[in-house]
């Protein structure tokens, strides 16, 4: 368009308001054409504003109010509406938008229809980032007009407003729903309906996936709260939240919540801060939350000073953390929080003024501009929604900006003000140089959770062929799970597995086909690509000669199990290899096998988790970092990420946090053992070979432990050290290996001696009960007060020839008459050993005898007596309630939180939660030795960093079985080398005999620790008054009789005292 000079433009401005309907159109079509050719100050020089509210007043003209109405629909209507807005979008008191409202109710039907007509039009027609300004006035008219109409109408344009910037009104919503969920309650019904009918059409603004389907039963107890509170919470508490919370979502739920917290049940208490807490971790960031905290904190503190169930109050005060977490309110209850800084548009307007001298701007416009002015008013608007998006801000910002100043490409001026105000926000991710390079062969976004679990919220996950990928991340930040999500094709966008081959290195190899040889077993996947030949020579590649292809899987040790499947993923000929703890179990020399067989992988990507960190920096190319529900990608090895995220320095680093720490359970004292030095489990000449192997695994071993063992046992893969260890604990017995059975050799073991023993495979001890909660797990394994999975062991299961021997030796001659011995029932000492209470076969508990235990064992009763002893270790261990309160405290020394303890099947634990309820088994009754097997597997650096701490503090025996060199060193001070199924000890100080030259322990108070009955409830103890002797009573006679006499009273309690 052309602009005339410098000189005030004209209009006849009182044509608009004239009595002839004819002629006021025509009049306002004529501003509308001749605005086009003006400048973007033609309103203002022509008093438009200030007429159109004079006219709107004028109470004697309704053909001025209707005519003043029409003029804003005509605008609207003929292109004018960007000018009009400059001067029109405001809701002061006296303006043009207030004005319009107010005529919402004006007597004459006429000019209340065209005021409506005008206000709908030009939100329509205006930019949409000028909602939050004029959405106030709205508000305020729905809450205090007098005249119903108004109301009704304000109502529509709200209507109207979802429709149009849906957006914009959506971020709006935490201002909307209070004041449409107290309109629904109005006492005029026309009112009540039109709030009813505008807060279900906000609603579907909610762009949250999981509350989608609730939004009617949301409306409900909005509605209804009293009937409806309670139901709608037991609804919510059985969803899963994966997707983003946003403002719209918030909105509704907050009062729901709110509402939740004055219930009187605790269970529905309880959640709904399950409820808060799952969703304020999907927040994005504090802006969207803040508005909620003084409507929640102070709620949910309440709620934790007065909630009686520890439990539910644990869950309670989660909830608190994330909640002041997430809006980064750290202090008080929300309610003085100060506000956000909220962007001005005077401030955007003197940035944009910057801006312009700065690119050198032939014109720089004055701040008075209403185009500029408005143009800062917009840009306000999405500093304070937080919207950084280019395109968003030059659509949004450019055509204001090009009326204050014609003619000039001030795209540039917008660009440079958005990174500006992005930098002072931190909204600037980083994009590295080589994101664009190599061929794709993922580029997806995603949400991922397991269970309540939320693990992964609108994450971008990017593949690029030939790239090894390590996957970072805390225990339980769902790196596992995403790799199973892969596999499964459950990751939304992922290529589908007949376009990208795809395969999973899992942690074990199922022990169900165990008999079945090694390559008979390869060759039975129809999944691998290759001829029967390509098979057994990749298998010889891998180490399997033909001897080794022959042995059963069973037979493999760990590295071996593992290096089997490796050999399956080579054969899988797949485009991504999924690689979950593959060092795991593997020596050193095969450790750096695989590292040389990953890096020539050319075609091949690799995704590998790894607790290992020197592998991952000798083998990945990138690292994907899991963090905050996020995925974020950065280029180089382990160092280069650790450089670029410093905090991450603590995945790999041994060091126990101050905050995050295990303890181990203290052993109770072990009759006859006075130091920790005398020997409590003994091996001597042990020969041993798996039944059906050709190859003996043990050659005469013998070994001593005692209370101050710390033995790591070390040795290549298949040298027999998991074998050992099984003989130790009773997994296995001695059976003479491939000679006679009479060299079997000998375990010893303390009688009332408890193992806590967790396989190399750690997961085979939960594997038959992944869909019970580790709660219901120890209720399940420990409901006898023995140890179920103990009784399942080699050493306590009779054979065929011991059941016949205690056949023929189970008769008893007593006083001339033959009785047959039915079971041992009791035990007590007998100097150096014990004798054992006998029943026998119909007679009464009155006819039993006591045996001594050398004459039982010769009798065949060994593994009779070994259940008894047994059943008294547990009972010496002062047995601990079976309790949940219990049970939650035992798994929170080892990091596991109740919710997951009680509320979470095993299933949907990580590898590192499940080990923690593996470690939490083993030592539940408080083991004299705990013995690891490979411990280090599937656990984060914090977690291994505070497991050694408290083996350190520990003040039972340890046997650890690992091939973590920084892991043995930090615990262990003695070595058992094993080569070729032979033991070289040393660094021990072995006591054959006696007690050895320690401190004395057998001194020790039992009664140090707290003591629970069977309910759970702490047993104070009272300590009794100790008995005077003869002299004391003497003497405090005399001091009485004293007293008497000085006449001072004397009590009578005092004589009996």
């Amino acid at each position: 368009p052309t602009y005339p000079s410098t000189m005030p433009s004209t209009f006849d401005v009182p044509s608009l308001f004239v009595a002839d309907k004819d002629a006021r159109k025509q009049a306002a079509e004529q501003l509308a054409s001749q605005s086009k050719n003006e400048k973007v100050t033609f309103f203002g020089e022509i008093g438009l504003g200030e007429a159109l509210v004079k006219a709107l007043g004028d109470k004697k003209k309704p053909e001025a109010r209707e005519g003043a109405a029409e003029v804003i629909s005509t605008l609207c209507e003929n292109g004018a509406a960007q000018k009009l807005e400059c001067f029109i979008v405001t809701s002061e008191p006296g303006t043009v938008f207030p004005a319009l409202l107010e005529a919402f109710a004006d007597k004459t039907p006429s000019v209340a229809a065209a005021s409506l007509a005008a206000v709908k039009s030009f939100v329509t027609s205006m930019n949409p980032w000028a909602t939050p300004v004029l959405l106030p006035a709205l508000l305020h008219q729905i809450q205090t007009a007098g005249k119903w109409q108004i109301k009704t109408g304000s109502l529509a344009i709200i209507d109207q407003l979802v429709v149009a910037a849906p957006v914009q009104t959506g971020k709006a919503m935490p201002m909307m729903v209070p004041v449409l969920a107290d309109a629904v309650w109005d006492t005029k019904s026309d009112v009540k309906k039109a709030a009813k009918s505008t807060l279900t059409k906000a609603t579907a603004l909610v762009a949250n996936k999981d509350i989608e389907k609730f939004i009617p039963a949301l409306i409900k107890a909005l509605v209804n709260p009293i009937e409806e509170v309670p139901k709608t919470i037991a609804l919510l508490s059985a969803t899963t939240f994966v997707s983003e919370v946003d403002a719209p979502s918030l909105s509704l739920m907050a009062p729901l919540l709110s509402r939740g917290l004055d219930e009187r049940a605790t269970a529905i208490k309880r959640k709904v801060a399950v409820i808060a807490d799952n969703m304020t971790k999907l927040v994005d960031n504090e802006y969207t939350v803040r508005p909620f905290v003084p409507k929640l904190l102070p709620g949910l503190l309440k709620t934790a000073e007065v909630m009686a169930d520890p439990e539910a109050r644990g869950v309670v005060n989660r909830a608190i953390k994330t909640l002041r977490e997430v809006s980064k309110v750290y202090e008080g209850d929300g309610t003085n929080v100060p506000p956000l800084k909220i962007a001005e548009g005077n401030h955007l307007v003197t940035n944009f003024i910057a801006e312009f001298k700065k690119a050198d701007a032939k014109e720089i416009p004055d701040n008075e501009n209403p185009a500029l002015v408005y143009a800062g008013v917009l840009a306000a608007g999405l500093v304070n929604a937080h919207n950084y998006d280019q395109q968003t801000w030059e659509s949004t910002l450019c055509p204001y900006l090009s009326l204050a100043v014609p003619g000039y490409d001030n795209g540039p001026v917008v660009r440079e003000l958005l990174q500006k105000k992005a930098d002072e926000e931190g909204q600037d991710d980083r994009v590295f140089d080589d994101e664009e390079e190599g061929e794709d062969l993922c580029n997806c976004t995603f949400s991922l959770a397991y269970g309540a679990k939320i693990l992964l919220n609108m994450a971008t996950l990017r593949l690029k062929r030939g790239h090894r990928y390590g996957l970072c991340g805390r225990n339980g930040s769902g790196k596992s799970t995403l790799m199973n999500a892969i596999v499964n094709n459950q990751v939304e966008g992922f290529p589908d597995p007949s376009v990208v081959r795809t395969f999973y290195v899992q942690h074990d190899i199922d022990g169900s086909e165990a008999d079945i040889s090694v390559v008979d077993w390869v060759l039975s996947d129809k999944r691998l690509l290759g001829t029967p030949d390509d098979i057994r020579k990749t298998l010889r590649d891998v180490g399997f000669d033909d001897a080794k292809q022959k042995h059963p899987i069973g037979s493999l040790s760990g590295g071996w199990k593992m290096k089997l499947a490796l050999a399956r993923a080579i054969l899988f000929k797949a485009d991504i290899l999924l690689l979950d703890e593959p060092t795991n179990h593997l020596d050193v020399i095969n450790v750096t096998w695989l590292i040389d067989y990953l890096t020539s992988l050319t075609n091949c990507t690799s995704i590998i988790v790894s607790h290992d960190s020197d592998f991952l920096n000798r083998t990945v190319t990138d690292i994907i970092h899991l963090n905050r529900f996020k995925i974020k990608r950065y280029p180089g090895n382990l160092e280069a990420f650790v450089k670029m995220v410093p905090e991450a320095k603590s995945y790999y680093q041994l060091e126990a946090a101050e905050d995050y720490k295990f303890k181990l359970p203290v052993p109770p004292l072990l009759d006859g053992v006075k130091t920790k030095e005398k020997s409590l489990l003994k091996m001597r000449k042990v020969n041993f070979s798996y039944p059906g192997s050709s190859v003996q695994q043990l050659f005469d071993v013998t070994l001593m432990v005692s209370l101050s063992s710390r033995v790591a046992i070390l040795g290549p893969n298949g040298s027999g050290k998991s074998t050992l260890v099984k003989l130790l604990t009773g997994e296995t017995e001695p059976n003479g290996g491939l000679g006679d059975a009479s060299n079997a050799g000998e375990v010893w073991k303390h009688p009332n001696l408890v193992i806590g023993y967790v396989a190399q495979h750690a997961f085979h001890h939960i594997d038959y009960h992944l869909d019970k909660t580790p709660l219901d797990y120890m209720l399940w394994r420990y409901q006898t007060g023995e140890d179920l999975e103990e009784l399942q062991k080699a050493s306590r299961q009779l054979t065929p020839e011991e059941e016949k021997k205690m056949k023929e030796g189970g008769t008893v001659i007593v006083e001339g008459a033959k009785r047959i011995i039915e079971e041992l029932v009791g035990r007590k000492k007998l100097k150096q050993s014990y004798e054992y209470e006998i029943s026998f076969k119909g007679l009464s508990s009155t006819e039993n005898i006591w045996m001594s235990r050398d004459e039982l064992l010769v009798r065949g009763f060994e593994k009779k007596v070994m259940e008894l002893d047994s059943r008294e270790a547990q009972r010496l261990g002062m047995m601990r309630p079976l309790v949940r309160k219990e049970i939650e405290q035992h798994f929170a020394d080892f990091g596991l939180e109740s919710e997951f303890v009680s509320h979470n099947t095993m299933r949907g634990l990580s590898g590192g939660q499940k080990v923690k309820v593996v470690l939490g088994a083993a030592t539940w009754r408080k083991p004299h030795v705990i013995c690891l097997d490979e411990p280090t597997n599937y656990l984060d650096r914090e977690s291994l960093a505070a497991l050694i701490e408290a083996l350190k503090d520990f003040e039972g025996g340890v046997l650890v079985i690992t091939h973590n060199r920084e892991f043995s060193e930090s615990v262990c001070k003695e070595i058992w080398a094993m080569k070729d199924g032979h033991l070289i000890a040393s660094g021990h100080d072995w006591v054959e005999s006696g007690q050895g030259s320690g401190a004395r322990i057998d001194q020790r108070k039992e009664d140090e620790e707290d003591q629970f009955d069977a309910m759970g409830n702490k047993i104070v103890k009272v300590e009794k008054a100790k008995k005077a002797s003869a002299a004391e009573l003497r003497k405090k006679k005399k001091e009485r009789m004293a007293r008497r006499k000085r006449g001072e009273e004397v009590l009578t309690d005092e004589d009996e005292l």
